[in-house]
């Protein structure tokens, strides 16, 4: 059955809500362990390369179901740009962001994605804000001022880069869904993940390799458990139990079920790495989970 009949029914499926959760976890997660890697392998290289493996593994996965992998000529063109921004341009910006931010800080500002998916949607696709998302925008952007100004300016002007790079990375993803509904790329979903995954991480890894030069005698056994965990979990599990919730839940509550994504980087951070989880951050998470989580609903 397809994705969209199941939508379109509107059930919550438990084993939908459950696969929900495992990706929801899962990415969730990813911002501590990646914060702690980056004490051992450079962000660039880590990165790409943990993508390009995760690509070619999805890859397969894909073909042991029996999706066709080969991509239409005509699209092409549009498949490299949207993977250059909506995978690139994260896990690109993301990466250097970690290196100013505390996980929970990036976290935080990955979830205003749909903040500027809505703001790109006006110009692009002509879909106008209605009051009540503009509203819940704007509450969304209350809480990421709350993150960046709540330690003073001085603190704020230390981190300016990182902040700079994690909304670049979460404008690129914007841009990168707005054009996806502008030039709709019709593939089967693990086969157009491994190719995204794939185009967007390789020139990072390239890059890497080159300006980084990371050594693999830099890395500690927790340093390749968390090569490990980005590989397999962050960009295989995760995108599998993704495109399996979308087939069985509708799609705005998948959507509105990532927002556990910045909830459980929060909480692991300062589980796993002793960041603070104090009142600047719990307001700047309620807000920005409050506002995204109105846009989505109107």
């Amino acid at each position: 059955m397809s994705p969209l009949s199941h939508a379109g029914r509107g059930r919550l499926s438990p084993l939908g809500l459950t696969l929900l959760a495992i990706t929801s976890v899962g990415w969730g997660l990813n911002f501590p362990i990646m914060k702690h890697l980056l004490t051992e392998w450079p962000p660039l290289s880590s990165r790409g390369l943990c993508g390009i493996v995760g690509a070619v593994a999805l890859a397969l996965f894909a073909f042991a179901r029996h999706e066709k992998l080969s991509v239409p000529r005509a699209m092409w063109l549009r498949l490299l740009l949207v993977s250059m921004l909506t995978i690139g341009g994260w896990v690109a910006f993301m990466g250097l962001a970690l290196l100013w931010l505390n996980a929970s800080e990036a976290a935080v500002l990955g979830i205003s994605i749909p903040v500027w998916v809505a703001f790109l949607a006006w110009p692009i696709l002509g879909e106008r804000l209605s009051p009540v998302r503009g509203v819940a925008l704007m509450v969304a952007l209350v809480g990421i001022a709350v993150l960046i100004g709540g330690n003073g300016f001085e603190a704020s002007i230390e981190k300016l880069p990182g902040i700079a790079f994690a909304l670049a990375g979460a404008v690129c993803v914007g841009l990168g869904t707005v054009l996806t509904k502008h030039f709709p790329l019709a593939m089967p979903p693990l086969s157009l993940a491994a190719w995204q995954i794939g185009l967007g991480c390789l020139p990072i890894a390239i890059v890497g390799l080159a300006v980084e030069q990371p050594q693999l005698a830099a890395l500690s056994a927790v340093g390749w458990a968390s090569l490990l965990y980005m590989t397999l979990i962050q960009f295989c599990l995760c995108y599998v139990c993704w495109f399996a919730a979308l087939e069985r839940l509708p799609a705005a509550t998948a959507s509105i079920g990532t927002l556990l994504v910045p909830v459980i980087g929060v909480l692991a951070a300062a589980a796993m790495l002793n960041e603070p989880l104090g009142l600047r951050e719990l307001a700047a998470l309620v807000f920005t989970l409050g506002g995204v989580a109105v846009a989505l609903r109107s």
